[in-house]
């Protein structure tokens, strides 16, 4: 049946012009009629929920069916129409997930409506590289509402994490450090990103500037970037704390963040590295600035000080997104945008943002 399905859609995927024809008179109509005509995708109830949607969304605008669908999880299928500029690949396409568990403690005390999945078949949209999640804005209408499930594809991250991260852990890391991760299995990365994600996306909507009401101050790259970070700094204090979930599980999982923060994401990006790049930078310089990691013939050491050098950190940017609370939402994104520039190389010829030395060359060399 799901081979059918992929089938069906990659055949009509094939017959949508340009995403500019999204906007034309009638394309909704004549997609749900085309979509009904199809012997196995007519029969998903995902796929009649967005059947619905499309004949009225010329004039609701809105997958009103298909989102409840999809959040109330009423089968593991999602399908759906995309536009996203980050995610090329997606337009119309499908999927079959298996969802992840995250632990009950940790899912209570914290909750979320983030999904931790597995991918278990796709049309070809879901399976790029760079199509690492699914957010509610993603779909045509590019909406998000309060209980919009966001789904993070797990078997992805895992596999990144061994393409890249183990590498350079191996090569650019003392070997005293990481030890729990250096000896990792699927598994064991696949549960502590699950729980990263978890926390990752519960941190945003909390603070003094939490999305998604500050996001049009925090979609400038830099501060993009830290906002990232930020939300990854309260994780790794949870982890520390060392009480939301077993201890080997929390060990684990501040393992794994570090390491994709520290040492993955600023290898990021071509020739200008991208906001996770930036940030990630910004991690570097300022752990090595304030004694949080030490570097010995070009290996990246942890310190005894990391722990209290990161939640140092993390109060600075607390403190000065604190001061939204007297101040203009525009002056203190200039303030967040001077921190970070104390720590970052950035080009103000260009107007842009440099690769840091040692990690350009650890690029080039590990070919990551």
């Amino acid at each position: 049946m799901i081979d059918n399905i992929i089938s069906e859609t990659h055949d009509l995927k094939k017959l949508l012009g340009a995403r500019d024809s999204f906007k034309n008179h009638n394309f909704f109509r004549d997609l749900a009629n085309q979509i009904a005509s199809q012997k196995a995708l007519i029969k998903e109830p995902v796929v009649q929920c967005f059947v619905e949607d499309a004949l009225e969304f010329e004039h609701v605008g809105k997958l009103v069916r298909t989102k409840r669908h999809i959040n109330e999880q009423r089968s593991h299928y999602v399908f759906s129409l995309f536009n996203a500029s980050y995610f090329p690949s997606l337009s119309l396409d499908f999927l079959a997930y298996r969802a992840l568990d995250v632990h009950n403690e940790l899912s209570t005390r914290f909750p979320s409506n983030t999904c931790p999945v597995v991918l278990e078949r796709s049309t070809e949209g879901f399976q790029a590289r760079v199509v690492v999640a699914l957010f509610p804005e993603n779909h045509i209408d590019n909406l998000q509402e309060q209980d919009d499930r966001i789904f993070y594809f797990i078997d992805k991250f895992v596999e990144r994490h061994q393409r890249i991260t183990q590498k350079m852990i191996r090569h650019v890391v003392h070997e005293n450090d990481f030890e729990l991760l250096r000896n990792a299995t699927a598994v064991d990365i696949e549960r502590a990103s699950s729980h990263w994600v978890w926390l990752h996306e519960f941190h945003h909507r909390t603070g003094h500037m939490p999305l998604p009401k500050f996001l049009p101050w925090k979609s400038l790259k830099p501060l993009a970037g830290l906002e990232e970070l930020r939300v990854d700094l309260h994780a790794l204090q949870i982890c520390m704390s060392g009480d939301a979930m077993p201890s080997q599980l929390a060990e684990m999982t501040y393992q794994f963040i570090l390491a994709e923060r520290l040492l993955r994401y600023p290898v990021e990006g071509n020739i200008k590295p991208n906001y996770d790049a930036v940030a990630s930078q910004l991690l570097f310089n300022y752990l090595l600035s304030h004694g949080g990691i030490r570097m010995d013939n070009d290996l990246i050491c942890l310190t005894g000080l990391l722990n209290s050098v990161l939640r140092e950190f993390l109060e600075r940017i607390n403190a000065i997104e604190a001061t939204v609370i007297t101040q203009d939402p525009i002056s203190v994104q200039r303030m967040l945008i001077d921190f970070v520039h104390e720590y970052v190389d950035f080009d103000p010829t260009v107007g842009d943002y440099r690769h840091l030395d040692y990690f350009w060359q650890v690029k080039q060399k590990l070919s990551v």
